[in-house]
């Protein structure tokens, strides 16, 4: 029996797939963050960052970095020495704001993350390898409303 199906209370069912989504998403992290270690010798964050900067080939901004990635400036600064050190990123003066840096990949750097990129797509898809296309995309849309909903409460409690 899943540890999902242990779970006493009112509302079992939903509390049982929201360990279940924890749970699988737990371990297909564990997998992304284990493969990146062994095959790249990188870690997730540093792979989000260079995920965030392949989108953005002019730069961005270290605080908007920090917004996306949802952690501390501290965090982002210390990602980006590592990988400045490694000459796979860049910083760049922005020519509005003597104050501000655009970080951007290098000519290595895109390299480098485009060979990540697609061993990591491998490795998602490999994860919802147990269902069919049909059903991905049935649980795509179930997930999809789940999140609207959330948004949707999330503004609520905003006003």
């Amino acid at each position: 029996m899943d540890m999902e199906a242990r779970v006493n209370s009112q509302h079992p069912e939903a509390l049982r797939l929201w360990l279940r989504l924890l749970t699988c998403s737990q371990l297909i992290e564990k997998k992304v963050r284990s493969q990146l270690r062994l095959q790249f010798e990188t870690t997730l964050p540093r792979f989000d960052l260079m995920a965030q900067l392949e989108r953005e080939p002019q730069g961005i901004k270290m605080n908007e970095l920090s917004k996306r990635m949802m952690v501390t400036g501290g965090n982002i600064t210390a990602i980006t020495d590592q990988l400045v050190a490694e000459g796979l990123v860049e910083r760049v003066e922005d020519a509005n704001d003597r104050r501000a840096w655009h970080i951007q990949l290098t000519a290595r750097g895109r390299r480098s993350f485009k060979s990540m990129a697609k061993q990591h797509e491998t490795w998602i898809v490999d994860s919802f390898n147990g269902l069919s296309v049909q059903e991905i995309k049935s649980l795509h849309q179930l997930l999809g409303k789940v999140k609207s909903h959330q948004i949707k409460n999330l503004n609520m409690e905003l006003l």
